[in-house]
Protein backbone atom coordinates (compact mmCIF):
# COMPACT_ATOMS: atom_id res chain seq x y z
CA UNK A 1 0.00 0.00 0.00
CA UNK A 2 2.82 2.40 0.86
CA UNK A 3 4.54 1.65 -2.44
CA UNK A 4 1.32 2.44 -4.31
CA UNK A 5 0.98 5.77 -2.52
CA UNK A 6 4.61 6.61 -3.23
CA UNK A 7 4.21 5.79 -6.94
CA UNK A 8 1.06 7.90 -7.17
CA UNK A 9 2.71 10.83 -5.45
CA UNK A 10 5.79 10.75 -7.67
CA UNK A 11 3.81 10.47 -10.88
CA UNK A 12 1.56 13.37 -9.91
CA UNK A 13 4.48 15.75 -9.37
CA UNK A 14 4.45 18.43 -12.01
CA UNK A 15 7.63 18.51 -14.00
CA UNK A 16 9.10 21.93 -14.62
CA UNK A 17 11.98 22.43 -16.99
CA UNK A 18 14.82 24.40 -15.51
CA UNK A 19 17.84 25.54 -17.40
CA UNK A 20 21.34 25.44 -16.03
CA UNK A 21 21.35 29.25 -15.83
CA UNK A 22 18.11 29.27 -13.83
CA UNK A 23 19.54 26.71 -11.46
CA UNK A 24 22.78 28.68 -11.07
CA UNK A 25 20.85 31.90 -10.43
CA UNK A 26 18.65 30.22 -7.82
CA UNK A 27 21.69 28.69 -6.17
CA UNK A 28 23.54 32.01 -6.06
CA UNK A 29 20.55 33.68 -4.34
CA UNK A 30 20.50 31.20 -1.46
CA UNK A 31 23.08 32.95 0.78
CA UNK A 32 21.33 36.32 0.55
CA UNK A 33 17.96 34.69 1.20
CA UNK A 34 19.33 32.94 4.27
CA UNK A 35 20.83 36.18 5.60
CA UNK A 36 17.52 37.99 5.01
CA UNK A 37 15.56 35.22 6.71
CA UNK A 38 17.84 35.19 9.75
CA UNK A 39 17.72 38.98 10.00
CA UNK A 40 13.92 38.94 9.91
CA UNK A 41 13.75 36.21 12.55
CA UNK A 42 16.17 38.12 14.78
CA UNK A 43 14.05 41.26 14.50
CA UNK A 44 10.86 39.32 15.28
CA UNK A 45 12.52 37.88 18.38
CA UNK A 46 13.72 41.29 19.54
CA UNK A 47 10.26 42.81 19.03
CA UNK A 48 8.57 39.95 20.89
CA UNK A 49 10.99 40.06 23.82
CA UNK A 50 10.68 43.84 24.10
CA UNK A 51 6.89 43.57 24.28
CA UNK A 52 6.89 40.70 26.77
CA UNK A 53 9.49 42.31 29.01
CA UNK A 54 7.56 45.59 29.06
CA UNK A 55 4.35 43.75 29.99
CA UNK A 56 6.16 41.84 32.72
CA UNK A 57 7.67 45.03 34.10
CA UNK A 58 4.17 46.45 34.55
CA UNK A 59 2.92 43.23 36.16
CA UNK A 60 5.87 43.16 38.57
CA UNK A 61 5.23 46.76 39.59
CA UNK A 62 1.56 45.93 40.27
CA UNK A 63 2.53 42.85 42.30
CA UNK A 64 5.03 44.78 44.44
CA UNK A 65 2.46 47.50 45.00
CA UNK A 66 -0.10 44.94 46.21
CA UNK A 67 2.45 43.26 48.46
CA UNK A 68 3.54 46.58 49.97
CA UNK A 69 -0.06 47.61 50.61
CA UNK A 70 -0.77 44.21 52.20
CA UNK A 71 2.06 44.58 54.70
CA UNK A 72 1.47 48.27 55.18
CA UNK A 73 -2.19 47.59 56.02
CA UNK A 74 -1.20 45.07 58.72
CA UNK A 75 1.15 47.56 60.40
CA UNK A 76 -1.48 50.32 60.57
CA UNK A 77 -3.96 48.34 62.68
Amino acid sequence: MMITILVLMTTMVKSEEMTVNDFANNLSEVPSKVVTFLGNEKQKTIDYQTKVWADQKVKNAEMWSKLKSLFKGNNDS
